[in-house]
């Protein structure tokens, strides 16, 4: 397996692009995006389990009954969540699809990121159609990326290159997500694009299986937006046989989709809102994988551990604090806590309790862009890993005025 370019559109038979339409003020910003596979693919979807949710997570939800779509639609600037009208203009936005490229609307994806409870205009998406069909392209990946951000400050996508029966397969993503970051059973916007021939069945189960390890992992600040949704097209155009069950073509499958995931993941919590550094808890030794995972999501979750990884406060007590009220059952007196990141590592507890390190050098190992905080456990055999960032000022202010 290898790491290729071009996102979205580094499997066969899949193009993408984005302009700007209006939706958006900003004239210099990308607000509407699409994505095209050249047949209808197999396709599967997770969503936000916020009760609130947008009125694109119901559409598409039905278009995907079938497993079937060919497109993907996603304006930036507006969320279209609590609008009266909403489901109307999450249709309207399919059915300009269908319009102008002739595929039937039930095959579109339709995703809308932004403002909550304002008011969307069809009108600037139905005059910025023809200028989004002329922009799309097996190079327009990287306008396609911009398309979907928001506050994030960089373009997030991935792709690997890998073999599967003999034929040359590729599989890539795009991402947008800074704020609103806690997910479950989804996260952000994530769209996936693979020619993989694999059945819908087996398309869900691999998704399914893989957020739970991936996604549901990440949380930059605790709020789960209403929005969120990972979507994944399988045109079948690098003709393997069909992946219709488990066995060695769905594992070398599950393990491409995760490369690609871990890396999204990973770029989503390092551009979290005013971060300054992405952290990563790795959870060793524990008894089950369910009490790994409660552990290394409660450290990175913790708003105090966040704040001193932002001061390179090398405070392992707050690491301690986080497993203690997690609701995971742990033995306090067998953790162990180091910190590691470019610059080297550091061990600051043994057995739940101090030992002595020098500040100095925590404070050089902390000051680092990457910051890995291990837990060890010491009562079992199952790991797992969450990812998250820093706490800053900058978090504050951006969402002080989000919406003005």
């Amino acid at each position: 397996m290898k790491t290729v370019s071009k996102g979205v559109c580094a499997a066969k038979g899949f193009r993408a692009g984005g302009v700007h339409c209006g939706i958006r003020k900003n004239r210099t910003k990308r607000d509407l995006s699409l994505i095209l596979s050249s047949v209808p693919a197999s396709a599967a979807a997770v969503y936000t389990r916020n009760l609130v949710k947008g009125a694109p997570i119901y559409v598409t939800k039905e278009n995907l009954k079938d497993g079937k779509a060919q497109a993907v639609i996603i304006n930036s600037g507006n969320a279209n969540t609590c609008n009266a009208n909403g489901i109307e203009i999450a249709e309207g936005m399919c059915a300009l699809v269908s319009e102008h490229l002739g595929i039937d609307s039930s095959l579109v994806v339709v995703a809308s990121t932004g403002v909550i409870g304002q008011p969307l205009d069809l009108e600037p998406i139905k005059n910025g159609m023809p200028s989004l069909i002329d922009a799309v392209s097996e190079d327009g990946n990287m306008e396609a990326a911009e398309g979907i951000m928001t506050t994030d400050t960089v373009v997030k996508e991935a792709a690997v290159e890998f073999e599967i029966g003999g034929k040359i397969c590729r599989l890539g993503g795009m991402a947008k997500g800074s704020g609103m970051i806690h997910p479950d059973m989804a996260t952000m916007l994530v769209f996936i694009t693979t020619d993989v021939s694999i059945s819908p069945e087996m398309l869900d189960k691999a998704l399914k299986g893989d957020v739970n390890e991936t996604f549901n992992m990440l949380s930059v600040d605790g709020d789960t937006s209403t929005n969120d949704m990972v979507t994944v097209l399988a045109n079948g155009m690098a003709g393997n046989e069909t992946i219709v069950s488990e066995g060695d073509d769905f594992s070398l499958f599950m393990k491409a989709l995760n490369s690609v995931t871990v890396s999204l993941c990973r770029m989503i919590a390092g551009d979290g809102e005013g971060a300054t550094k992405l952290l990563e808890c790795s959870v060793t030794g524990a008894a089950d994988i369910k009490t790994a995972k409660t552990v290394a999501k409660s450290v990175i979750c913790s708003s105090l551990l966040k704040a001193a990884m932002f001061g390179a406060d090398a405070n392992w007590g707050r690491v301690l604090c986080a497993i203690g009220y997690s609701g995971a059952d742990i033995d306090p007196l067998k953790v162990d806590v180091s910190f590691k990141s470019p610059a080297g590592e550091i061990e600051v507890c043994r057995n739940g309790s101090g030992v002595d390190f020098s500040e100095d050098e925590a404070k050089k190992i902390l000051l680092e862009k990457e910051i890995e905080i291990k837990v060890g456990l010491n009562s079992g055999n199952c790991a797992s890993k969450a990812w998250g960032c820093d706490l800053t000022y900058d978090y504050v202010k951006i969402n002080g005025d989000y919406r003005t």
